[in-house]
Formats: C-alpha cells, sequence, structure tokens
C-alpha cells in the first residue's frame, strides 16, 4: 500500500466562491453583538486571573528570599538580634524589587495589549479596503 503525502499549505490557500471570485479562509462574517460581548467578558475574565496571580509575585520572591536569608545566617552562627535585623531589611528590600518586577510586567502587557490593539485595527481597514475592491469587481463584471 503506498501512502499520498499532501502539502496542507496547497489545499487550504484559496476557495472559489459560487460567484467566481476568490476569497481567503481567514475572511468570516462579522461576529454578532453577543458574540463579541462573550469575546470581550472572556478577555476580562483572562486578564482578572492574570491580575490575581502577578498579585503574589512580590510576597513569593520576599518570602524566598528570607528563608535563604535565614538558612544561610543560620548556618553561618550569626546572633538572632543581628540576623532579624538583616532579615527584616532583606524582606523590605526584595518585597519592593518583586513589587517593581511586578509593575515591569503589566507594564508589558499594556504595551502588548495595545499593539495588538492596532494591528486588529490595520487589519479591519485592510479588509473593508478589499472588500470595496471586491465589489468595484464584481459591479464591473455584473455591467
Amino acid at each position: 500500500m503506498a501512502i499520498e503525502e499532501t502539502n496542507p499549505k496547497e489545499e487550504n490557500t484559496e476557495k472559489v466562491s459560487g460567484n467566481g471570485i476568490d476569497t481567503p479562509d481567514n475572511l468570516a462574517e462579522p461576529e454578532t453583538a453577543a458574540e463579541r460581548e462573550a469575546r470581550e467578558k472572556k478577555e476580562a475574565e483572562e486578564r482578572e486571573a492574570k491580575a490575581r496571580k502577578r498579585k503574589l509575585i512580590p510576597p513569593f520572591v520576599m518570602l524566598f528570599a528570607g528563608a535563604i536569608t535565614s538558612i544561610t545566617m543560620r548556618v553561618l552562627h550569626y546572633e538572632m538580634k543581628t540576623m532579624l535585623i538583616v532579615l527584616l531589611f532583606v524582606l523590605l528590600g526584595f518585597y519592593f524589587a518583586g513589587c517593581i518586577l511586578k509593575g515591569m510586567l503589566d507594564r508589558f502587557e499594556r504595551q502588548i495589549e495595545e499593539a495588538a490593539m492596532e494591528k486588529g485595527e490595520v487589519i479591519e481597514k485592510e479588509l473593508s479596503e478589499e472588500e470595496t475592491v471586491r465589489n468595484v469587481t464584481v459591479n464591473e463584471k455584473g455591467e
């Protein structure tokens, strides 16, 4: 038995509709208001989940650094008073470092969302221009 190999890129490049106009697969009908609302709600829930997870970054960074510092100072036989003072400053320092890290991640996410929104607007404009060209072409053929 011989297995025939097919190239998936060649199969799904373009489809020919009934009126003779080539349309790419990625062009779909515009989404309805209900679909858009459901999509926006889902995206909002995902953003909230990410925000809840990021909220835990500073405490985890602080506690991890505190644990390492405590173990290290205990092994090196520091005095209790010195150990507590050093631990306090380490905890505060790494809490602020975690807050800075969280802020940077939030800023990066905002930049990515803004870029995606701008890219989405450009795609919509390109589609509308293509549709205009197609409509003109169809009208010329029909006349």
